[in-house]
């Protein structure tokens, strides 16, 4: 018996439309890349902010930087605003910088958020980051209360001791420099 093959060849000419960019067929929807792929487009949507919290919490404290300054300032999102002040407070990603720390909770204040109202206040009331002014930084814990923050009205039940929302193994960062 004898077996012949026989090979036949088709050429399919393109259409024009097809050499165009139509974008990626079944991008991914969720997960990680995705959100990073938003972050190199400058995309500060709801979804994608949020995202930045579990980069934190997976220590990838890098990324989260880079989604939650997008996200503040192309968004406008108060809670990266406190996020950036908390990264950087701890110097999680990059440096440990109480000054810019500082000013992110200021922002987030000025923009109304209960918690950068709260961390703005401990910062002034510390002079940490800032020129201590323990009365504006009093009166900034109590907006903060009055937004209905319960650990600010933690913080006024305790007469304002710092003690009370800060564990003592944090006192060398928040001391007098001199």
């Amino acid at each position: 018996m004898r077996i012949t093959i026989l090979a036949i060849c088709t050429v399919i000419a393109t259409p024009a439309w097809a050499e165009e960019d139509l974008g990626t067929l079944n991008p991914p929807e969720m997960g990680m890349d995705r959100v990073i792929d938003n972050i190199r487009r400058g995309q500060a949507d709801m979804t994608t902010c949020a995202s930045g919290y579990h980069f934190t919490k997976k220590g990838d404290h890098a990324d989260a930087r880079k989604i939650f300054r997008l996200c503040a300032e192309k968004g406008g999102y108060t809670a990266a605003m406190t996020w950036m002040g908390q990264l950087q407070n701890n110097g999680l990603g990059g440096d440990y910088d109480p000054d810019a720390a500082a000013e992110w909770d200021r922002r987030a204040a000025e923009a109304g958020d209960p918690v950068g109202q709260f961390n703005h206040g401990l910062a002034l009331i510390r002079g940490h980051g800032v020129a201590r002014d323990e009365a504006a930084g009093r009166a900034m814990v109590d907006r903060a209360a009055k937004a209905g923050l319960p650990v600010a009205r933690r913080l006024q039940g305790a007469g304002y001791d710092l003690d009370e929302v800060t564990p003592d193994a944090d006192n060398w960062k928040y001391a007098p420099l001199f």
